[in-house]
């Protein structure tokens, strides 16, 4: 049984960590998978992903019995690193269902994605200071961005379990559902997001990490730069005029451009 698994949903890329005896526990053979599923899900006809666990884990981080000192946490470089990297780079959104406990490297995976969907059974911890560790895997990195420092640094220096409920109200998740019905949502936005015409989503992600880094004047000035792409692209144009064609019907609102 392959460690890591990949399935077509028309133009989504459903990837599903596939350990299920050990909670989705990372060890070198779901590193190879994960390599191989980012590439997979780098292809141009693949315009969402969707990343969930089997069975009743997302996932619990590291395996410390399944990688060796130069392929696990203290080989961050060759290990981690990539994934994350490759994941976060993706020009399409990644949504992730977590469908159980997500902790550790687990944790940072789930906050990779670009949009959580959790269900309601689901928790998250960060594991690390527990162990004596710091976190890794891009925690730092990506709790902080999402929770905000003083969230983030009480989350992760606590180490403590939080459940779903109040992953959503401080905004670590973005949805909340009933367990079994996770995947299904986040395939319903993921296809909704795919569905959007010409290239305006993955645009649009991008223009939005760069917005971490950059001020306003910046952000007006790339703003400028990239509309012309998401103009020019041939689908697009192909929806707008359906859309012109409505506003002859009286079918849609004023908002053609």
């Amino acid at each position: 049984m392959a460690a890591v698994s990949t399935e077509r949903d028309g133009d989504v890329l459903v990837v599903t960590l596939n350990r299920p005896e050990s909670l989705n526990a990372i060890n070198n053979d779901v590193l190879r998978g994960l390599k191989l599923a980012w590439q997979e899900a780098a292809a141009p006809e693949v315009r969402a992903v969707v990343v969930t666990g089997n069975g009743r884990g997302f996932c619990a981080g590291a395996d410390l019995h399944g990688m060796g000192e130069s392929d696990g946490p203290a080989g961050l470089e060759h290990s981690y690193n990539p994934h994350v990297t490759a994941m976060a780079n993706l020009a399409k959104p990644v949504i992730c269902a977590v469908n159980g406990p997500a902790a550790g490297a687990g944790l940072s995976l789930a906050c990779t994605g670009d949009v959580r969907v959790a269900a309601r059974s689901a928790t998250f911890s960060p594991a690390f200071v527990r162990i004596g560790v710091v976190p890794d895997a891009g925690g730092t990195f990506l709790l902080t961005r999402l929770l905000g420092y003083s969230r983030a640094f009480d989350f992760l220096c606590s180490g403590r379990k939080i459940d779903a409920a109040e992953a959503l109200a401080i905004g670590l998740v973005n949805e909340v559902v009933e367990d079994g019905e996770e995947l299904h949502r986040a395939l319903e936005k993921a296809h909704q997001m795919a569905a959007q015409p010409g290239i305006a989503v993955q645009l649009t992600k991008q223009l939005l990490r760069l917005a971490e880094q950059h001020g306003l004047a910046d952000m007006l000035a790339l703003e400028a730069q990239y509309q012309p792409q998401a103009v020019g692209h041939p689908d697009r144009t192909a929806a707008r005029a359906r859309v012109v064609e409505g506003l002859g019907r009286g079918t849609e609102n004023n908002h053609a451009r």
